[in-house]
């Protein structure tokens, strides 16, 4: 496995060149935060391209100057469907990383599907089959076969051939700055999880009184420094479910607690106390209001008006040859919806936005204010007809 030299090297030929490709193999299963277990990095060479494979487990390893070129918006950094890898590698390496470019979310605006894997992407536009044999082994243990070696250095050894065919039929389209654009959303992903955001989301929390919410929020901060200190996932330490209930109840023993269902019998053994101690805390806090008022809900009514919409949508997509799901989730659908039939100001989702506005928001808006019309054309084409 490459050393400290090796990632110098990398480091100082990336800048040199202006881009980076990198990968990551990490393990989620059981953990609080997924462990990363294995980094691939591909830089140009003069004569081709370089891979390393970096080992995290291995101890010793100063990943310092690799941080830097990924925080340094003059190099390029080359992702294939990178959430989880930035997040991943912003936490563990301490950095920031910027100008991303993710091939998944570029293979949107050339023409193919949403979230298209890597090995088909690289079977598509360059005819590579990759043997992908080693998907599912244990990154964590140590020694690794020569198979899973193989397989690391096979994850980026055509990254940036297959970036160079993705930003050259970009470029020829006049897609290249909207793909751009979309990736430096993956500048902002993060694995962390802020107590307050984590106690929003919770199920019904919004039905419960000011104190009950002052109970959930206290057990959302145990739950997380519980499960951060033993490295277990949140929901083996307390479900959601159960946590909002308790919350609602605030049961005051451990007999009282098992009477509340989805807490497992070794649960109540081995954290009951603990779980009653920060209920108890939480009822000394201060009470959590809901904080403003409720936004407007969808209405079973929606359902058609939001089909009409996705038709639309999805004739514009394939017009344009850009991936459905760039342009439109449902959730934004049902938001547009929801404000016109209420009378409220343009909601903030970005089909209403930039180049999306341009795509297909602005008609959206007419289409579902009653100002554009759909029609069957020949050919089962949808047409757009402005209404008088």
């Amino acid at each position: 496995m490459a050393g400290d030299a090796t990632v110098a090297e990398l480091a100082a030929r990336a800048r040199a060149t202006g881009r980076l490709g990198i990968d990551t193999e990490f393990m989620g299963e059981g953990r609080y935060k997924a462990l990363l277990c294995l980094v691939q990095v591909v830089v140009e060479t003069e004569d081709g391209v370089r891979v390393e494979v970096l080992d995290p487990l291995s101890g010793g390893l100063d990943p310092a100057p690799l941080a830097a070129v990924l925080a340094d918006p003059d190099v390029e950094i080359v992702f294939h469907a990178g959430r989880q890898d930035v997040a991943l590698l912003k936490r563990v390496w301490d950095t920031q990383i910027t100008n991303i470019f993710d091939t998944q979310i570029a293979a949107g605006f050339a023409g193919r599907r949403a979230q298209l894997g890597y090995e088909a992407l690289l079977n598509e536009l360059l005819r590579i089959k990759l043997r992908k044999s080693a998907s599912f082994t244990r990154w964590d243990v140590r020694p690794l076969s020569e198979e899973q070696v193989r397989y690391a250095q096979e994850d980026v050894l055509h990254l940036l051939e297959l970036t160079d065919a993705l930003q050259t039929r970009l470029r020829a389209r006049g897609r290249l700055e909207w793909a751009r654009e979309e990736c430096r959303a993956l500048e902002d992903v993060t694995d962390t999880r802020p107590p307050d955001e984590v106690f929003g989301r919770l199920p019904r929390i919004n039905s419960l009184d000011p104190s009950q919410r002052a109970v959930a929020r206290e057990l959302v901060v145990w739950r997380e420094d519980t499960a951060r200190e033993h490295d277990r996932p949140l929901s083996s330490v307390l479900p959601d479910a159960p946590l909002v209930e308790i919350a609602k109840r605030r049961p005051q023993s451990v007999e009282r607690l098992g009477q509340i269902r989805g807490l497992h019998e070794s649960t109540l053994r081995r954290r009951g106390g603990a779980i009653i101690d920060a209920g108890q805390r939480g009822r000394e806090r201060e009470p959590i209001p809901v904080d403003g008022a409720r936004p407007p809900q969808p209405d079973a009514a929606d359902a058609p008006l939001i089909a009409l919409g996705e038709a639309l949508v999805r004739a514009r997509a394939a017009e344009e040859e850009l991936a459905y799901e760039l342009l439109a989730a449902r959730a934004d659908l049902q938001r547009i919806v929801t404000t016109i039939r209420e009378g409220l100001p343009e909601p903030e989702v970005r089909t209403l936005e930039g180049w999306r506005r341009e795509v297909v928001g602005a008609e959206l808006l007419d289409l579902l204010s009653g100002r554009l019309s759909l029609r069957v054309a020949t050919g089962l084409r949808i047409e757009v007809t402005a209404l008088g």
